[in-house]
C-alpha cells in the first residue's frame, strides 16, 4: 500500500539545477521521517539527505551547501532541491520512507555533464 512516485530527475550541466519530487501515499505522511539516496557507479548506495517529522533536516557533508530538502505536508510530497550540481552527483537518486522499515520509490537518473 506504500507507494512513493519520484519524478524530476535528468540531464543537467554542471553548475545547473534540478528539483526531484516524490508523491508519497498509503500511510501518515507527516508523522514519519522522508529522505532522499543515491547509488552512483562504483559506490555504495548512500544517504543525501532527509527530514524528521518535525522538519528538522540532515544533509551528507557533500551536499551541505548545495541540496535542500522540503516537504508540503498537504500534497503528501518530499522534495530535493539540487543546486551548483556536480559531476560527481551523478547517480540514480531514491526517495525512501523511514517507517518500521524502509520503504523505497523506483529511482530517478540525475547525468551532471561536465
Amino acid at each position: 500500500q506504500v507507494q512513493l512516485v519520484e519524478s524530476g530527475g535528468g540531464s543537467v550541466q554542471a553548475g545547473g539545477s534540478l528539483r526531484l519530487s516524490c508523491a508519497a501515499s498509503g500511510f501518515i505522511f507527516s508523522r514519519n521521517a522522508m529522505g532522499w539516496y543515491r547509488q552512483a557507479p562504483g559506490k555504495q548506495r548512500e544517504s543525501v539527505a532527509d527530514i524528521s517529522s518535525g522538519g528538522r533536516t540532515n544533509y551528507a557533508d557533500s551536499v551541505k551547501g548545495r541540496f535542500t530538502i522540503s516537504r508540503d505536508i498537504a500534497k503528501k510530497t518530499v522534495y530535493l532541491q539540487m543546486n551548483s550540481l556536480k559531476p560527481e552527483d551523478t547517480a540514480v537518486y531514491y526517495c525512501a520512507a523511514m517507517m518500521n522499515k524502509f520503504y523505497w520509490g523506483q529511482g530517478t537518473q540525475v547525468t551532471v555533464s561536465s
